[in-house]
């Protein structure tokens, strides 16, 4: 059983991590509504290709978006429908927060 923790843990830090920073939250929230080319989500986020690229390779690698060749180009998309079902839950939920506690400019040190 422990063990078992110990998966979900690392599947929560994982998506944590991902969720942490504001343009991957952007990534992810739009892959939500469908999937999409990384220079049309660079365009809407309003971020460098190569920005783009960076944080894509994170997601990839957390394991929450995968690209689909199309030829020369890839599109990306959520890696399972659990995911946008865990983030309109997350979307859902009402939180009590101190706006002192994790100002935009003190994210980071939050918690």
């Amino acid at each position: 059983m422990e063990s078992h923790t110990l998966v979900h843990g690392e599947a929560l830090t994982r998506f944590g991590y991902a969720l942490s920073d504001a343009t991957r939250t952007q990534v992810l929230l739009r892959l939500r509504t469908g999937p999409s080319y990384p220079a049309d989500l660079a365009d809407s986020i309003g971020v460098s290709r190569q920005t783009l690229s960076n944080h894509l390779a994170c997601l990839r690698g957390c394991g929450l978006v995968v690209a689909v060749p199309e030829g020369r180009r890839s599109r990306y998309e959520l890696a399972h429908p659990r995911i946008r079902n865990a983030l309109d839950d997350l979307i859902g939920l009402v939180l009590a927060v101190d706006p002192a506690c994790c100002p935009d400019t003190q994210a980071e040190r939050c918690c």
